[in-house]
């Protein structure tokens, strides 16, 4: 790049009180607004950072070699990354901004690190776990619209680990997927299948994210729970699990999933819904109803949001794409 033909602020004398503008100086050119917007934030809270803690080289560097062992165990089937946000926080905060709720919907939680696409499309009343060292489960759902009205063709996406606490795909010699499927909702926005009660379990902690939890003095149990993922043309994405009530690590969990209105408590199949279901009389029964909120619902309230959160920060934005951004009109 010819530093004649762009336009580059001088760099000169960079000290700590002014390092900050600079760096947002020559990040200015950037013509993408929201990513501009972002860039600044990141590097003005980066530096902050840095002077608050009087950050040290040697600490910076043992930060970067965290961060570059955390990218080096990463896999297709393990993603550390996602791990080292969900324990931070992170994962959680950033699904409840961009995927706001009104009180009337489900609220989503974390995907985990465990999700693919591998998952088979089952028929309603299928087995999706095989293991047969886990407690059967029946699970009876509905899903629905704010107004009540039942939503038929969703696409959802459910998983859950095995007995043992793992997953399909922690095991070395699986042979294909298990304990995951893919159902579609009917005309009367019911969904119903075949599963094993689900267990705690903890994240994996054999490599950084582990190490730091250690260094934390945080234990690296999740409390029981299944996945379940809804997509349908038209309404919000939502990526949420249902918890079991009572359980060790309900007010624990290592990834701050865990939500009051997902917590539910198991009940016995009743000899009508054994008959009816093809199940056997007193096996654990999981019922919930989901409600989801439309796409434009969910952007409508995302901006409101934004903006009321943004103006106590004293700043001005505009909403583009969705997205807030500075407004310098």
């Amino acid at each position: 790049m010819d530093p004649s033909k762009v336009d580059i602020p001088p760099l000169k004398d960079l000290t700590i009180d002014n390092i900050t503008e600079n760096v947002i100086a020559i990040n200015s050119n950037n013509p993408d607004p929201r990513f501009k917007y972002i860039l600044e934030r990141l590097v003005v809270h980066l530096h902050d950072f840095a002077r608050e803690t009087r950050l040290s080289t040697q600490e910076w560097m043992a930060g970067i070699q965290f961060l570059t062992k955390t990218g080096q165990i990463c896999t297709d089937v393990r993603q550390e990354f996602i791990l080292l946000s969900d324990i931070l926080g992170l994962s959680l905060l950033v699904d409840s901004i961009d995927h706001p709720k009104p009180p009337n919907s489900t609220e989503g939680t974390v995907l985990g690190p465990f999700h693919t696409h591998e998952a088979e499309v089952l028929s309603h009343g299928d087995l999706m776990s095989h293991d047969e060292n886990g407690d059967p489960l029946l699970v009876l759902c509905t899903v629905r619209d704010v107004q009540g009205r039942p939503i038929e063709g969703v696409k959802i996406d459910i998983w859950e680990t095995d007995s043992s606490g793992k997953y399909d795909v922690q095991h070395p010699d699986r042979d294909g997927p298990d304990g995951r499927c893919i159902l579609k909702s009917d005309a009367e926005g019911v969904f119903w299948f075949k599963a094993i009660v689900p267990v705690p379990y903890p994240i994996p902690h054999d490599g950084p994210v582990g190490q730091l939890l250690k260094k934390l003095g945080r234990h690296p149990m999740r409390p029981s729970h299944m996945h379940f993922m809804f997509e349908k043309e038209g309404f919000d994405h939502l990526i949420t699990a249902l918890y079991l009530k009572n359980d060790p690590y309900e007010t624990s969990d290592a990834v701050f999933g865990v939500k009051n209105s997902l917590i539910v408590e198991l009940s016995k199949v009743s000899a009508d819904q054994a008959a009816k279901y093809g199940v056997k009389e007193g096996s654990a029964l999981m019922t919930y109803d989901f409600v989801l909120v439309t796409e434009q619902g969910s952007a409508d309230l995302r901006a409101q949001n934004s903006r009321k959160a943004l103006e106590k920060l004293g700043r001005r934005v505009k909403i583009v794409k969705g997205l807030p951004v500075p407004d310098v009109d």
